[in-house]
């Protein structure tokens, strides 16, 4: 029993790196970043208010972070779930592959190889507000998506390169669309141009998901509800866009069909 205790700061250490390097990971290369290395900037100055028995200074920074956890759970609610699903106890190849999730791989990977590329692209992904009006004006595709599919019509050679495409369920509904001009465009830096401005008055006026990758810049960005989010990393893109639309698992539930059971 006493070698346990005598165990237990190295058993903490180990747990406690773990949890650090989970965390670290999971946030390394994106914009998440810089809100981790605040955070353990606002430990720090806890720390020293604390150790140089500074009571004004560590009541506020009590306060504050009170406040401060409530509003890092509703913000980065999409990351949070995202990083509790990779908890499972099951490793990745033992994990159940949606339809869904093929769907939403090949999207984000079309979306950040034309990133990469610099290739334009607005997309708009329909939720319950119906996109049809815009479609009816645009080029009808009602085509089934693919990654080829979706990268080919933003290719600068092709005629549809130049407008948006709608995206309804898993098939492009629509390319060429053009969509409404926001009228406040307070919020868009400088280096964004119409395709960022339509995507952000299609936001404001429905419920859509918008997808604009730069030209520029390479950067993509989302709007949703008249706010536009810039440079979103891959899996933070992933998280947003399972959070709105991944449907929820329906139990399957064996009906007793009586006629059939009369033919047996």
């Amino acid at each position: 029993m006493s070698f346990f205790h005598a165990m237990t700061p190295f058993i903490e250490v180990v747990i406690i790196a773990i949890m650090l390097n989970y965390i670290l990971t999971f946030f390394w290369n994106t914009k998440s970043m810089d809100l981790v290395l605040g955070i353990l900037a606002f430990l720090f100055i806890l720390a020293i208010s604390s150790w140089l028995d500074l009571p004004v200074l560590h009541k506020l920074m009590v306060v504050i972070g009170n406040v401060a956890v409530i509003a890092l759970i509703i913000i980065f609610q999409p990351e949070l779930r995202v990083a509790l699903s990779k908890l499972s106890l099951k490793g990745r190849r033992f994990r159940e592959v949606t339809e869904f999730d093929r769907f939403l791989d090949h999207l984000a990977g079309s979306v950040y190889r034309m990133s990469e590329k610099r290739v334009g692209a607005l997309i708009a992904i329909e939720n319950e507000d119906s996109l049809q009006e815009y479609a009816q004006k645009a080029v009808m595709v009602n085509g089934e998506f693919s990654s080829e599919f979706l990268e080919t019509i933003f290719s600068i050679n092709t005629p549809l390169h130049d407008g948006a495409v709608i995206l309804r369920d898993k098939t492009i509904l629509a390319a060429a669309v053009i969509l409404p001009l926001a009228e406040d465009a307070s919020q868009l830096a400088r280096s964004m141009g119409t395709r960022h401005r339509a995507g952000l008055g299609l936001s404001h006026m429905t419920d859509a998901l918008v997808i604009v990758v730069s030209e520029e810049t390479g950067k993509v960005s989302i709007a949703r509800e008249g706010i536009m989010t810039r440079g979103v990393k891959i899996d933070r893109f992933k998280g947003i866009i399972r959070s709105i639309f991944n449907p929820p698992p329906r139990a399957t539930q064996s009906k007793f069909n009586f006629i059939e059971w009369l033919k047996t």
